[in-house]
C-alpha cells in the first residue's frame, strides 16, 4: 500500500461554547491568528505537506468553511477590477491550486473518533491524516510535513506526542509508551483521558494523526469510551498488535487554541515572527 498522504480530515463541527459569545455566529476555527482563520493555518500546514484533498466535517449551520474556501466570483471581480493582484492571491485561502474541497456532516456531537467515521466516504482505503485546527505548531518545517516525512519508514497509525504536565492527562490520550528510537515513540497502550493517577505516562496525543485505513472498521462498531463518545484513541488502541502503532516526538512549539489563554499565546507568538522587535517593544509596557 502506497503511504502518500493525499487526504487531510478536518473535524470541524463543534459548537466552540469555550469562546461564547464569539462563537454564536462565528465558527471558533474562523477566529483570527494574527491575520488567518485557525482553519486556514491547519489548511496551510496540510497543503505544505503535500496533501491535495481536504476533507471538512463540519455541521449543517457552519457554511463559513465553504464561503471561505469557495471561488468568491463577485469578489475575484471586483479586485480584478481594482488591479488589486496581492489581494487577488490571498483569495485562495492557502489552498493549492489542485485542491479539491470536500463537505460532510456530522449531525450528532458523539466524539471525534465518530467525526473521523463521518468522512469514511471521502478517505476511502488510504491512509488520511486527522488535523485538530486547535493545536497550532509553531516550526519552519510544519508538524504534518514532519510526519509523513517518517510515516514513510513506519506506515500504520502514527500520532504527534509531547509530555504535558501530569495534572492534565485527564485532557488527552495518553501512551503506555515502549521502546524509543529517535522522534519514534512504541507505543504498547493508549487511555482516554485518564485521572492523572492512573495515566501510564504523561506523553499525549496532540492534535495531528496519521491514520491507516483500518480505522474505518473499528469506529464502524461505534463503541462509547470516556464521556460516552466513540474515541479515536480507543479505536488506535484496537489496532495495537494488528497495525503499527507509534507516536512521533515533533519539532516546535505547540499552542492549545481550544482556550482564550492559549488562543491570546499563539496570537503573540505569531506575531512576532513579522513584527520582531519592534512589537515586542510596544508590548513591554502592556506587559508591564
Amino acid at each position: 500500500m502506497s503511504h502518500k498522504i493525499e487526504t487531510v480530515v478536518f473535524p470541524v463541527a463543534g459548537m466552540g461554547t469555550r469562546f461564547l459569545p464569539a462563537t454564536k455566529a462565528v465558527p471558533k476555527e474562523m477566529l483570527p491568528v494574527v491575520d488567518k482563520p485557525l482553519i486556514q493555518w491547519a489548511v496551510e500546514e496540510a497543503a505544505a505537506a503535500g496533501c491535495t484533498r481536504f476533507v471538512f466535517v463540519t455541521s449543517p449551520e457552519k457554511g463559513a468553511f465553504m464561503n471561505h474556501f469557495g471561488d468568491a466570483p463577485h469578489y475575484r471581480e471586483t479586485l480584478q477590477a481594482r488591479g488589486k493582484t496581492a489581494e487577488l492571491e490571498l483569495l485562495q485561502a492557502g489552498l493549492p491550486a489542485n485542491a479539491e474541497i470536500i463537505e460532510t456532516f456530522q449531525d450528532d456531537p458523539l466524539g471525534l473518533g465518530h467525526a473521523i467515521w463521518c468522512a469514511r466516504e471521502a478517505t476511502g482505503d488510504k491512509p488520511f491524516a486527522v488535523i485538530l485546527p486547535d493545536d497550532m505548531v509553531q516550526h519552519t518545517t510544519g508538524c504534518l510535513a514532519q510526519m509523513t516525512a517518517q510515516y514513510a519508514a513506519t506506515g500504520g497509525n502514527l500520532v504527534a506526542v509531547e509530555n504535558v504536565p501530569a495534572d492534565q492527562t485527564h485532557r488527552y490520550g495518553v501512551l503506555d509508551p515502549g521502546v524509543e528510537t529517535g522522534a519514534l515513540v512504541e507505543v504498547k497502550g493508549l487511555v482516554e483521558k485518564p485521572a492523572p493517577e492512573n495515566a501510564p505516562s504523561t506523553l499525549a496525543i496532540i492534535g495531528r494523526y496519521i491514520l491507516a485505513p483500518e480505522i474505518m472498521d473499528t469506529l464502524s462498531a461505534f463503541k462509547k469510551g470516556a464521556g460516552g463518545e466513540i474515541q479515536i484513541t480507543d479505536a488506535m488502541a484496537e489496532l495495537i498488535g494488528t497495525v503499527p502503532m507509534n507516536g512521533f516526538r515533533f519539532e516546535g512549539t505547540r499552542y492549545d487554541c481550544g482556550n482564550r489563554d492559549g488562543f491570546l499565546e499563539a496570537n503573540l507568538a505569531f506575531s512576532l515572527i513579522e513584527g520582531g522587535a519592534a512589537l515586542k517593544q510596544r508590548l513591554r509596557p502592556l506587559l508591564d
